[in-house]
Protein backbone atom coordinates (compact mmCIF):
# COMPACT_ATOMS: atom_id res chain seq x y z
CA UNK A 1 0.00 0.00 0.00
CA UNK A 2 2.67 2.33 0.67
CA UNK A 3 4.55 1.63 -2.35
CA UNK A 4 1.00 2.86 -4.72
CA UNK A 5 -0.18 5.36 -2.09
CA UNK A 6 2.98 7.39 -1.19
CA UNK A 7 0.83 9.95 1.13
CA UNK A 8 0.70 6.98 3.55
CA UNK A 9 4.63 6.81 4.11
CA UNK A 10 4.78 10.87 5.24
CA UNK A 11 1.39 10.70 6.84
CA UNK A 12 3.11 8.17 9.65
CA UNK A 13 6.35 10.53 10.04
CA UNK A 14 4.11 13.60 9.74
CA UNK A 15 5.39 16.19 12.43
CA UNK A 16 3.13 19.31 14.10
CA UNK A 17 6.41 21.31 13.21
CA UNK A 18 5.52 20.63 9.47
CA UNK A 19 2.08 21.99 9.93
CA UNK A 20 2.39 25.72 10.26
CA UNK A 21 5.45 25.30 7.47
CA UNK A 22 2.90 23.11 4.99
CA UNK A 23 0.00 26.08 5.35
CA UNK A 24 2.01 29.20 4.61
CA UNK A 25 3.91 26.70 1.40
CA UNK A 26 0.39 26.01 0.59
CA UNK A 27 -1.22 29.15 1.02
CA UNK A 28 1.65 31.09 -0.80
CA UNK A 29 1.64 28.88 -3.87
CA UNK A 30 -2.47 29.17 -3.83
CA UNK A 31 -1.96 32.78 -4.15
CA UNK A 32 0.45 32.90 -7.11
CA UNK A 33 -1.62 29.20 -8.45
CA UNK A 34 -5.34 31.05 -8.99
CA UNK A 35 -4.01 33.76 -11.67
CA UNK A 36 -1.71 31.95 -12.95
CA UNK A 37 -4.00 28.99 -13.89
CA UNK A 38 -6.49 31.66 -15.22
CA UNK A 39 -4.10 32.91 -17.50
CA UNK A 40 -2.24 29.34 -18.93
CA UNK A 41 -5.85 28.46 -19.49
CA UNK A 42 -5.68 31.87 -21.92
CA UNK A 43 -2.67 30.20 -23.87
CA UNK A 44 -4.75 27.18 -24.23
CA UNK A 45 -7.33 28.36 -25.88
CA UNK A 46 -10.11 28.13 -22.72
CA UNK A 47 -11.89 30.43 -20.84
CA UNK A 48 -9.95 31.41 -17.39
CA UNK A 49 -12.31 29.46 -15.27
CA UNK A 50 -11.05 26.04 -16.75
CA UNK A 51 -7.48 27.00 -15.13
CA UNK A 52 -9.17 26.77 -11.85
CA UNK A 53 -11.05 23.66 -12.89
CA UNK A 54 -7.45 22.14 -14.01
CA UNK A 55 -5.43 23.34 -10.13
CA UNK A 56 -8.49 21.28 -8.33
CA UNK A 57 -9.13 17.79 -8.15
CA UNK A 58 -5.97 17.07 -10.12
CA UNK A 59 -3.68 18.86 -7.76
CA UNK A 60 -5.34 17.04 -4.94
CA UNK A 61 -5.31 14.05 -7.07
CA UNK A 62 -1.51 14.19 -6.86
CA UNK A 63 -1.25 15.21 -3.05
CA UNK A 64 -2.69 11.13 -2.37
CA UNK A 65 0.09 9.98 -5.23
CA UNK A 66 2.73 11.93 -6.11
CA UNK A 67 6.40 10.68 -4.64
CA UNK A 68 7.69 14.57 -4.39
CA UNK A 69 6.93 16.68 -1.28
CA UNK A 70 7.82 20.00 -3.56
CA UNK A 71 6.65 19.55 -6.56
CA UNK A 72 3.87 22.00 -7.31
CA UNK A 73 1.29 19.98 -10.03
CA UNK A 74 -1.20 22.20 -11.87
CA UNK A 75 -1.87 23.87 -15.39
CA UNK A 76 1.44 25.23 -16.55
CA UNK A 77 2.17 27.52 -20.01
CA UNK A 78 4.24 24.74 -22.11
CA UNK A 79 1.73 22.21 -21.68
CA UNK A 80 -0.92 25.18 -22.24
CA UNK A 81 0.71 25.60 -25.48
CA UNK A 82 0.99 22.72 -26.46
CA UNK A 83 -2.91 22.08 -25.81
CA UNK A 84 -3.42 25.06 -28.23
CA UNK A 85 -0.97 23.95 -30.83
CA UNK A 86 -2.40 20.07 -31.03
CA UNK A 87 -6.19 21.00 -30.66
CA UNK A 88 -5.52 24.33 -33.44
CA UNK A 89 -4.65 21.63 -36.36
CA UNK A 90 -8.21 20.38 -35.92
CA UNK A 91 -11.24 20.90 -37.55
CA UNK A 92 -13.07 22.04 -34.67
CA UNK A 93 -16.70 23.80 -35.10
CA UNK A 94 -16.65 25.92 -32.20
CA UNK A 95 -15.95 26.83 -28.16
CA UNK A 96 -18.13 23.91 -26.58
CA UNK A 97 -16.74 21.29 -29.21
CA UNK A 98 -13.25 22.75 -28.08
CA UNK A 99 -14.06 22.17 -24.32
CA UNK A 100 -15.30 18.61 -24.86
CA UNK A 101 -12.24 17.50 -26.89
CA UNK A 102 -9.70 19.68 -24.33
CA UNK A 103 -11.28 16.85 -22.00
CA UNK A 104 -10.57 14.20 -24.00
CA UNK A 105 -7.60 15.17 -24.49
CA UNK A 106 -6.62 15.20 -20.67
CA UNK A 107 -7.75 11.71 -20.39
CA UNK A 108 -6.25 10.08 -23.27
CA UNK A 109 -2.70 11.76 -21.73
CA UNK A 110 -3.31 10.37 -18.45
CA UNK A 111 -4.28 7.38 -20.22
CA UNK A 112 -0.90 6.92 -21.51
CA UNK A 113 1.22 8.01 -18.28
CA UNK A 114 -0.78 5.74 -16.31
CA UNK A 115 -0.18 2.85 -18.98
CA UNK A 116 3.20 3.63 -19.08
CA UNK A 117 3.57 3.47 -15.12
CA UNK A 118 1.78 0.19 -15.20
CA UNK A 119 4.25 -0.71 -17.63
CA UNK A 120 7.34 0.78 -15.92
CA UNK A 121 8.34 2.42 -18.75
CA UNK A 122 9.53 5.59 -17.27
CA UNK A 123 13.63 4.89 -18.53
CA UNK A 124 11.66 6.58 -21.78
CA UNK A 125 11.89 9.62 -20.60
CA UNK A 126 15.83 9.60 -20.99
CA UNK A 127 15.30 10.05 -24.55
CA UNK A 128 14.89 13.69 -24.05
CA UNK A 129 18.37 14.78 -23.69
CA UNK A 130 18.64 17.75 -21.66
CA UNK A 131 19.76 19.66 -25.17
CA UNK A 132 16.70 19.10 -26.62
CA UNK A 133 15.01 20.04 -23.22
CA UNK A 134 16.37 23.30 -23.52
CA UNK A 135 16.44 24.03 -26.93
CA UNK A 136 12.30 23.20 -26.96
CA UNK A 137 11.96 24.92 -23.45
CA UNK A 138 13.31 28.16 -24.94
CA UNK A 139 12.13 28.36 -27.74
CA UNK A 140 8.56 27.37 -26.52
CA UNK A 141 8.70 30.57 -24.08
CA UNK A 142 9.81 32.65 -26.82
CA UNK A 143 6.14 31.16 -28.43
CA UNK A 144 4.55 31.71 -25.55
CA UNK A 145 5.37 35.48 -24.85
CA UNK A 146 4.63 36.49 -28.76
CA UNK A 147 0.99 34.78 -28.65
CA UNK A 148 0.44 37.31 -25.44
CA UNK A 149 1.57 40.05 -27.82
CA UNK A 150 -2.02 40.15 -29.09
CA UNK A 151 -3.54 41.03 -24.98
CA UNK A 152 -1.10 43.40 -24.14
CA UNK A 153 -1.56 45.20 -27.44
CA UNK A 154 -5.20 44.53 -27.49
CA UNK A 155 -5.47 44.02 -31.07
CA UNK A 156 -6.95 40.98 -32.71
CA UNK A 157 -3.83 39.05 -34.28
CA UNK A 158 -4.77 35.46 -35.27
CA UNK A 159 -3.31 32.89 -32.43
CA UNK A 160 -0.37 30.52 -34.08
CA UNK A 161 2.17 27.85 -32.72
CA UNK A 162 5.06 29.51 -34.87
CA UNK A 163 7.20 32.08 -33.90
CA UNK A 164 6.93 33.84 -37.46
CA UNK A 165 3.27 34.11 -37.49
CA UNK A 166 2.96 35.31 -34.52
CA UNK A 167 5.29 37.93 -35.52
CA UNK A 168 4.21 38.58 -38.94
CA UNK A 169 0.55 38.70 -37.16
CA UNK A 170 1.39 41.15 -34.16
CA UNK A 171 3.20 43.23 -37.45
CA UNK A 172 -0.12 43.15 -39.43
CA UNK A 173 -2.14 43.92 -37.00
CA UNK A 174 -0.23 47.19 -35.64
CA UNK A 175 -2.26 49.66 -36.28
CA UNK A 176 -4.70 48.52 -34.18
CA UNK A 177 -2.63 48.94 -30.65
CA UNK A 178 -4.66 50.29 -27.81
CA UNK A 179 -2.53 52.61 -25.69
CA UNK A 180 -4.29 52.02 -22.43
CA UNK A 181 -4.36 48.38 -22.77
CA UNK A 182 -0.39 48.55 -23.53
CA UNK A 183 0.16 51.11 -20.33
CA UNK A 184 -1.47 48.45 -18.19
CA UNK A 185 0.37 45.69 -19.29
CA UNK A 186 3.29 47.53 -19.08
CA UNK A 187 2.97 48.20 -15.90
CA UNK A 188 1.70 44.63 -14.50
CA UNK A 189 5.57 43.27 -16.34
CA UNK A 190 7.32 46.35 -14.23
CA UNK A 191 5.71 45.62 -10.64
CA UNK A 192 6.08 41.60 -11.34
CA UNK A 193 9.38 42.19 -11.91
CA UNK A 194 10.17 44.90 -9.20
CA UNK A 195 8.64 42.64 -6.42
CA UNK A 196 10.33 39.70 -7.62
CA UNK A 197 13.63 41.76 -7.53
CA UNK A 198 12.93 43.00 -4.17
CA UNK A 199 11.87 39.61 -2.44
CA UNK A 200 10.43 36.30 -4.17
CA UNK A 201 8.77 36.34 -0.88
CA UNK A 202 6.30 39.01 -1.60
CA UNK A 203 3.42 37.97 -3.57
CA UNK A 204 3.61 40.15 -6.81
CA UNK A 205 1.86 38.43 -8.84
CA UNK A 206 -1.67 38.58 -6.26
CA UNK A 207 -0.71 42.50 -5.65
CA UNK A 208 -0.42 43.70 -9.26
CA UNK A 209 -3.75 41.46 -9.80
CA UNK A 210 -5.94 43.20 -6.97
CA UNK A 211 -4.63 46.49 -7.78
CA UNK A 212 -5.38 46.01 -11.33
CA UNK A 213 -9.01 44.77 -10.67
CA UNK A 214 -9.89 47.98 -8.42
CA UNK A 215 -8.07 50.63 -10.81
CA UNK A 216 -10.25 48.68 -14.14
CA UNK A 217 -13.31 48.91 -11.62
CA UNK A 218 -12.88 52.51 -10.75
CA UNK A 219 -11.62 53.85 -13.99
CA UNK A 220 -13.79 51.63 -15.91
CA UNK A 221 -11.26 50.90 -18.64
CA UNK A 222 -13.92 48.86 -20.60
CA UNK A 223 -15.15 52.72 -21.60
CA UNK A 224 -11.64 52.93 -23.61
CA UNK A 225 -12.03 49.22 -25.15
CA UNK A 226 -9.54 47.45 -22.73
CA UNK A 227 -10.55 44.19 -22.99
CA UNK A 228 -11.61 42.42 -19.56
CA UNK A 229 -11.50 38.75 -18.35
CA UNK A 230 -15.58 39.14 -18.25
CA UNK A 231 -17.86 37.28 -16.22
CA UNK A 232 -16.32 33.94 -14.52
CA UNK A 233 -18.89 31.24 -13.82
CA UNK A 234 -18.61 30.30 -9.53
CA UNK A 235 -19.22 26.77 -8.11
CA UNK A 236 -17.15 23.96 -8.43
CA UNK A 237 -16.87 21.86 -11.87
CA UNK A 238 -19.50 19.21 -12.71
CA UNK A 239 -18.72 15.28 -13.53
CA UNK A 240 -19.11 15.13 -16.95
CA UNK A 241 -17.56 12.16 -19.13
CA UNK A 242 -15.27 12.46 -22.13
CA UNK A 243 -16.87 11.78 -25.74
CA UNK A 244 -14.49 8.86 -26.10
CA UNK A 245 -15.10 7.97 -29.86
CA UNK A 246 -12.72 6.56 -31.64
CA UNK A 247 -11.98 9.27 -34.65
CA UNK A 248 -11.61 11.70 -31.39
CA UNK A 249 -8.84 9.71 -30.20
CA UNK A 250 -7.30 8.69 -32.92
CA UNK A 251 -7.19 12.78 -34.04
CA UNK A 252 -5.48 13.33 -30.56
CA UNK A 253 -3.31 10.57 -29.53
CA UNK A 254 -0.21 12.57 -30.99
CA UNK A 255 -0.50 15.55 -29.55
CA UNK A 256 -1.59 13.45 -26.38
CA UNK A 257 1.83 11.14 -26.59
CA UNK A 258 3.98 14.69 -26.76
CA UNK A 259 2.05 16.13 -23.68
CA UNK A 260 2.28 12.83 -21.89
CA UNK A 261 5.75 13.01 -22.34
CA UNK A 262 6.61 16.15 -21.48
CA UNK A 263 4.50 16.67 -18.66
CA UNK A 264 6.37 13.57 -16.79
CA UNK A 265 9.75 15.32 -18.40
CA UNK A 266 9.14 18.13 -16.52
CA UNK A 267 7.65 16.63 -13.45
CA UNK A 268 10.64 14.23 -12.95
CA UNK A 269 13.22 17.46 -14.02
CA UNK A 270 11.30 19.15 -11.06
CA UNK A 271 11.37 16.77 -8.85
CA UNK A 272 14.77 15.84 -9.02
CA UNK A 273 16.45 19.20 -9.14
CA UNK A 274 14.62 20.58 -5.35
CA UNK A 275 15.52 16.86 -4.07
CA UNK A 276 19.32 17.79 -4.91
CA UNK A 277 18.86 21.36 -3.40
CA UNK A 278 17.05 19.32 0.23
CA UNK A 279 19.06 15.95 0.67
CA UNK A 280 15.90 14.23 0.40
CA UNK A 281 14.94 11.83 -2.25
CA UNK A 282 11.94 10.24 -2.40
CA UNK A 283 10.80 10.36 -6.16
CA UNK A 284 10.02 7.37 -7.96
CA UNK A 285 9.91 7.55 -11.45
CA UNK A 286 7.22 5.22 -12.02
CA UNK A 287 5.18 5.99 -9.64
CA UNK A 288 5.44 9.67 -11.05
CA UNK A 289 3.71 8.22 -14.00
CA UNK A 290 1.47 6.67 -12.03
CA UNK A 291 0.32 9.73 -9.84
CA UNK A 292 0.45 12.00 -13.03
CA UNK A 293 -1.67 9.68 -15.15
CA UNK A 294 -3.99 9.40 -12.15
CA UNK A 295 -4.47 13.34 -11.88
CA UNK A 296 -5.25 13.98 -15.46
CA UNK A 297 -7.57 11.06 -15.75
CA UNK A 298 -9.39 12.23 -12.45
CA UNK A 299 -9.09 15.52 -14.38
CA UNK A 300 -10.83 15.17 -17.50
CA UNK A 301 -14.32 13.92 -15.89
CA UNK A 302 -14.52 17.63 -14.01
CA UNK A 303 -13.63 19.53 -17.53
CA UNK A 304 -9.97 20.06 -16.93
CA UNK A 305 -7.61 20.18 -19.24
CA UNK A 306 -3.70 18.03 -18.72
CA UNK A 307 -1.30 19.66 -15.94
CA UNK A 308 2.10 18.80 -14.45
CA UNK A 309 4.69 19.99 -12.22
CA UNK A 310 4.83 23.83 -12.66
CA UNK A 311 8.87 24.96 -12.70
CA UNK A 312 7.54 28.47 -11.34
CA UNK A 313 5.18 26.88 -8.48
CA UNK A 314 7.92 24.19 -7.37
CA UNK A 315 10.13 26.82 -6.50
CA UNK A 316 7.91 28.85 -4.26
CA UNK A 317 6.60 25.24 -2.80
CA UNK A 318 10.07 24.87 -1.70
CA UNK A 319 11.36 28.23 -0.49
CA UNK A 320 8.48 29.17 1.62
CA UNK A 321 9.54 25.16 3.68
CA UNK A 322 7.31 22.81 2.21
CA UNK A 323 7.75 19.69 3.94
CA UNK A 324 4.89 17.41 2.54
CA UNK A 325 2.25 17.25 -0.25
CA UNK A 326 -0.12 18.64 2.51
CA UNK A 327 1.39 21.88 1.14
CA UNK A 328 -1.20 20.86 -1.56
CA UNK A 329 -4.36 20.81 0.01
CA UNK A 330 -4.03 24.03 1.03
CA UNK A 331 -3.30 25.38 -2.41
CA UNK A 332 -6.69 24.11 -3.51
CA UNK A 333 -8.67 25.50 -0.64
CA UNK A 334 -7.90 28.03 -1.88
CA UNK A 335 -8.67 27.76 -5.63
CA UNK A 336 -11.84 25.83 -4.07
CA UNK A 337 -12.48 29.27 -2.11
CA UNK A 338 -12.00 31.24 -5.35
CA UNK A 339 -14.46 29.10 -7.35
CA UNK A 340 -16.99 29.17 -4.38
CA UNK A 341 -17.26 32.60 -3.80
CA UNK A 342 -14.35 34.53 -5.22
CA UNK A 343 -15.28 34.42 -9.57
CA UNK A 344 -17.05 37.93 -9.51
CA UNK A 345 -14.90 39.82 -8.76
CA UNK A 346 -12.36 38.56 -11.35
CA UNK A 347 -14.78 39.49 -14.50
CA UNK A 348 -12.57 42.98 -13.27
CA UNK A 349 -9.45 41.58 -14.17
CA UNK A 350 -7.43 42.98 -17.34
CA UNK A 351 -6.52 39.96 -20.24
CA UNK A 352 -3.42 42.39 -20.76
CA UNK A 353 -2.68 41.51 -16.93
CA UNK A 354 -2.69 38.22 -17.59
CA UNK A 355 -0.23 38.65 -19.82
CA UNK A 356 2.11 40.63 -18.30
CA UNK A 357 1.82 37.00 -15.66
CA UNK A 358 2.34 34.93 -18.32
CA UNK A 359 5.25 36.65 -20.60
CA UNK A 360 7.23 36.94 -16.86
CA UNK A 361 6.72 32.89 -15.54
CA UNK A 362 7.71 32.02 -18.33
CA UNK A 363 10.75 34.42 -19.58
CA UNK A 364 12.91 32.88 -17.11
CA UNK A 365 12.74 29.58 -19.37
CA UNK A 366 14.95 30.68 -21.77
CA UNK A 367 18.14 29.41 -21.09
CA UNK A 368 20.76 31.07 -22.88
CA UNK A 369 23.54 30.39 -20.59
CA UNK A 370 23.67 26.40 -21.15
CA UNK A 371 23.28 27.06 -25.08
CA UNK A 372 26.43 29.19 -24.22
CA UNK A 373 28.31 26.61 -22.28
CA UNK A 374 27.23 23.80 -25.11
CA UNK A 375 28.75 25.76 -27.33
CA UNK A 376 31.79 26.57 -25.80
CA UNK A 377 32.48 22.32 -24.37
CA UNK A 378 30.04 20.80 -26.46
CA UNK A 379 29.51 21.78 -30.37
CA UNK A 380 27.57 18.47 -31.41
CA UNK A 381 24.91 18.67 -28.87
CA UNK A 382 24.47 22.50 -29.34
CA UNK A 383 23.60 21.52 -32.86
CA UNK A 384 20.70 19.13 -31.37
CA UNK A 385 19.76 21.95 -29.10
CA UNK A 386 20.08 24.74 -32.02
CA UNK A 387 17.94 22.18 -34.73
CA UNK A 388 15.32 21.45 -31.90
CA UNK A 389 15.19 25.36 -31.11
CA UNK A 390 14.56 26.31 -34.34
CA UNK A 391 12.56 23.73 -35.23
CA UNK A 392 10.08 24.12 -32.58
CA UNK A 393 10.19 28.28 -32.93
CA UNK A 394 9.65 28.01 -36.75
CA UNK A 395 7.55 24.47 -36.98
CA UNK A 396 5.67 23.85 -34.58
CA UNK A 397 5.71 22.41 -30.77
CA UNK A 398 4.80 19.00 -31.81
CA UNK A 399 7.34 18.87 -34.87
CA UNK A 400 10.31 20.46 -32.51
CA UNK A 401 9.96 18.11 -30.24
CA UNK A 402 10.21 14.39 -32.28
CA UNK A 403 13.18 16.38 -34.16
CA UNK A 404 14.35 17.13 -31.66
CA UNK A 405 14.45 13.86 -29.89
CA UNK A 406 15.56 12.39 -33.35
CA UNK A 407 18.80 14.62 -33.59
CA UNK A 408 19.48 13.42 -30.25
CA UNK A 409 19.33 9.76 -30.96
CA UNK A 410 21.38 10.26 -34.25
CA UNK A 411 24.31 11.88 -32.56
CA UNK A 412 24.24 8.97 -29.97
CA UNK A 413 24.20 6.67 -32.65
CA UNK A 414 27.40 8.63 -34.27
CA UNK A 415 29.16 8.71 -31.40
CA UNK A 416 28.82 4.74 -30.50
CA UNK A 417 29.28 4.04 -34.02
CA UNK A 418 32.69 6.50 -34.38
CA UNK A 419 34.21 5.96 -30.59
CA UNK A 420 37.08 6.78 -29.39
CA UNK A 421 40.03 4.66 -30.53
CA UNK A 422 43.36 5.37 -28.86
CA UNK A 423 46.78 3.48 -29.25
CA UNK A 424 48.31 3.16 -25.59
CA UNK A 425 52.43 3.42 -24.60
CA UNK A 426 53.98 2.69 -20.82
CA UNK A 427 54.70 5.64 -18.83
CA UNK A 428 58.28 5.35 -18.13
CA UNK A 429 59.11 3.75 -14.91
CA UNK A 430 55.47 2.48 -14.07
CA UNK A 431 52.91 -0.08 -15.15
CA UNK A 432 50.29 1.90 -16.50
CA UNK A 433 49.42 2.35 -20.49
CA UNK A 434 48.07 5.49 -21.14
CA UNK A 435 46.68 7.23 -24.44
CA UNK A 436 50.21 8.40 -26.64
CA UNK A 437 48.42 11.66 -27.62
CA UNK A 438 47.38 13.01 -24.42
CA UNK A 439 51.07 11.43 -22.48
CA UNK A 440 53.51 12.06 -25.42
CA UNK A 441 56.27 13.30 -23.50
CA UNK A 442 55.99 10.57 -20.66
CA UNK A 443 55.07 7.86 -22.93
CA UNK A 444 57.43 4.96 -24.03
CA UNK A 445 56.38 3.64 -27.69
CA UNK A 446 57.68 0.25 -29.03
CA UNK A 447 58.27 -0.42 -32.53
CA UNK A 448 57.58 -4.27 -31.79
CA UNK A 449 54.13 -4.00 -30.34
CA UNK A 450 50.82 -2.29 -30.85
CA UNK A 451 48.59 -1.38 -27.93
CA UNK A 452 45.14 -0.18 -28.47
CA UNK A 453 42.05 0.29 -26.54
CA UNK A 454 38.65 0.64 -28.35
CA UNK A 455 36.62 2.51 -25.60
CA UNK A 456 32.63 1.63 -26.63
CA UNK A 457 30.43 -1.69 -26.78
CA UNK A 458 31.76 -3.00 -30.04
CA UNK A 459 28.26 -4.00 -32.08
CA UNK A 460 27.13 -4.04 -36.03
CA UNK A 461 27.36 -0.11 -35.61
CA UNK A 462 30.58 0.49 -34.86
CA UNK A 463 32.53 -2.99 -35.87
CA UNK A 464 33.60 -1.89 -39.59
CA UNK A 465 35.15 1.08 -37.58
CA UNK A 466 36.56 -1.09 -35.52
CA UNK A 467 38.25 -2.99 -37.68
CA UNK A 468 39.51 0.01 -40.03
CA UNK A 469 41.06 1.60 -37.13
CA UNK A 470 43.27 -1.50 -35.79
CA UNK A 471 44.31 -2.54 -39.62
CA UNK A 472 45.38 1.06 -40.07
CA UNK A 473 47.54 1.38 -37.20
CA UNK A 474 48.74 -2.01 -37.77
CA UNK A 475 49.79 -1.15 -41.42
CA UNK A 476 51.64 1.98 -39.94
CA UNK A 477 53.66 0.37 -37.45
CA UNK A 478 55.33 -1.51 -40.74
CA UNK A 479 57.50 -4.62 -40.80
CA UNK A 480 58.82 -4.24 -37.19
CA UNK A 481 55.50 -5.24 -35.25
CA UNK A 482 55.14 -8.70 -33.97
CA UNK A 483 52.28 -8.53 -31.77
CA UNK A 484 48.88 -6.15 -30.96
CA UNK A 485 47.27 -6.29 -27.72
CA UNK A 486 43.48 -4.95 -27.52
CA UNK A 487 42.87 -3.65 -24.21
CA UNK A 488 39.28 -4.27 -23.75
CA UNK A 489 38.17 -2.87 -20.31
CA UNK A 490 35.71 -0.37 -22.29
CA UNK A 491 34.21 -2.84 -24.36
CA UNK A 492 31.36 -3.99 -22.07
CA UNK A 493 29.29 -6.23 -24.63
CA UNK A 494 30.18 -7.32 -27.88
CA UNK A 495 27.22 -8.52 -30.20
CA UNK A 496 27.15 -11.22 -32.97
CA UNK A 497 28.25 -8.66 -35.65
CA UNK A 498 31.32 -7.97 -34.05
CA UNK A 499 31.96 -11.05 -32.64
CA UNK A 500 32.15 -12.30 -36.11
CA UNK A 501 34.02 -9.32 -37.34
CA UNK A 502 36.77 -9.63 -34.07
CA UNK A 503 37.55 -13.30 -35.03
CA UNK A 504 37.95 -12.53 -38.43
CA UNK A 505 40.14 -9.55 -37.92
CA UNK A 506 42.16 -11.97 -35.38
CA UNK A 507 42.97 -14.76 -37.92
CA UNK A 508 43.39 -11.97 -40.26
CA UNK A 509 46.17 -10.57 -38.29
CA UNK A 510 47.77 -14.09 -37.49
CA UNK A 511 48.12 -14.59 -41.17
CA UNK A 512 50.41 -11.40 -41.18
CA UNK A 513 52.61 -13.22 -38.79
CA UNK A 514 51.61 -11.50 -35.77
CA UNK A 515 50.16 -12.74 -32.25
CA UNK A 516 46.67 -10.99 -30.94
CA UNK A 517 46.56 -10.58 -27.00
CA UNK A 518 42.94 -9.30 -25.21
CA UNK A 519 43.55 -7.73 -21.64
CA UNK A 520 41.26 -6.28 -19.41
CA UNK A 521 38.11 -8.00 -20.62
CA UNK A 522 35.62 -7.30 -17.83
CA UNK A 523 33.93 -10.78 -16.83
CA UNK A 524 30.27 -10.59 -18.86
CA UNK A 525 32.92 -9.79 -22.02
CA UNK A 526 35.21 -12.64 -21.26
CA UNK A 527 31.73 -14.55 -21.29
CA UNK A 528 31.03 -13.94 -24.78
CA UNK A 529 34.85 -14.21 -26.00
CA UNK A 530 34.02 -18.01 -24.38
CA UNK A 531 30.82 -18.48 -26.05
CA UNK A 532 30.91 -16.92 -29.28
CA UNK A 533 33.83 -18.31 -30.35
CA UNK A 534 36.71 -16.00 -30.39
CA UNK A 535 38.43 -18.06 -27.92
CA UNK A 536 38.84 -20.84 -30.49
CA UNK A 537 40.71 -17.96 -32.79
CA UNK A 538 42.61 -16.04 -30.18
CA UNK A 539 43.26 -18.78 -27.62
CA UNK A 540 43.30 -18.99 -23.92
CA UNK A 541 46.69 -18.41 -23.07
CA UNK A 542 46.21 -14.80 -25.07
CA UNK A 543 43.76 -13.43 -22.41
CA UNK A 544 45.00 -11.66 -19.80
CA UNK A 545 43.69 -9.30 -16.59
CA UNK A 546 45.79 -6.40 -16.85
CA UNK A 547 47.51 -5.03 -20.69
CA UNK A 548 51.07 -5.22 -18.42
CA UNK A 549 51.04 -8.82 -18.05
CA UNK A 550 49.98 -9.07 -21.79
CA UNK A 551 53.16 -7.15 -22.57
CA UNK A 552 55.28 -9.27 -19.85
CA UNK A 553 53.60 -12.43 -21.63
CA UNK A 554 54.68 -11.10 -24.86
CA UNK A 555 58.58 -10.52 -23.56
CA UNK A 556 58.45 -13.90 -21.77
CA UNK A 557 55.62 -16.49 -21.72
CA UNK A 558 56.78 -17.70 -18.66
CA UNK A 559 56.28 -14.60 -17.02
CA UNK A 560 52.65 -14.84 -15.92
CA UNK A 561 51.39 -15.88 -12.83
CA UNK A 562 48.47 -18.93 -12.53
CA UNK A 563 46.18 -16.54 -10.40
CA UNK A 564 45.98 -14.29 -13.33
CA UNK A 565 45.48 -16.76 -15.82
CA UNK A 566 42.83 -18.62 -13.81
CA UNK A 567 41.01 -15.06 -13.58
CA UNK A 568 41.35 -14.32 -17.23
CA UNK A 569 40.17 -17.59 -17.82
CA UNK A 570 37.21 -17.06 -15.75
CA UNK A 571 33.88 -17.16 -17.61
CA UNK A 572 30.39 -18.07 -17.41
CA UNK A 573 30.20 -21.26 -19.37
CA UNK A 574 33.21 -22.57 -17.65
CA UNK A 575 31.40 -22.14 -14.40
CA UNK A 576 27.73 -23.26 -15.90
CA UNK A 577 29.65 -26.73 -16.86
Amino acid sequence: MNRYLPFLQWVKTYKKSYFTKDLVAGLTVGIVLVPQAMAYAMIAGLPPVYGLYAAFLPVLTYMFLGTSRKVGVGPVAMDSLLVAAGLGTLAITGPEQYIVMVAVLAFLVGAIQLILGVLRMGFLVNFLSKPVISGFTSAAAIIIIFSQLKHLLGTTAPSSSTFHTLLIGAWKHAGEINLYTLLIGGLGILFIVLFKRLSRRIPGILIVVVFAMIAAYFFKVEDYNVALVGAVPSGLPSFVFPDLRWATLEDLWPIALALALVGYLEAISIGKALEVKSGEETMDPNQELLALGSSNIVGSFFQAYPVTASFSRSAINEQTGAKTNLAAFFSVALVVLTLLFLTPIFQFLPNAVLASIIMVSVFSLIDVGYAKNLWMNRRDEFVVLFITFLATLFLGIKEGIFIGMLGSLLLMVYRTSNPHFAVLGNIKNSDYYKNIQRFADEIEVRDDLLIVRFDAQLYFGNATFFKAELLKHVKHKGTALKGVILNAEAINYIDSTAADMLTKTIHEIHTLGLQFYIAGAIGPTRDIIFSSGIINELHREYLFVKTKEAVAFFDDPKAVSEVSSRVAYENRCKINN
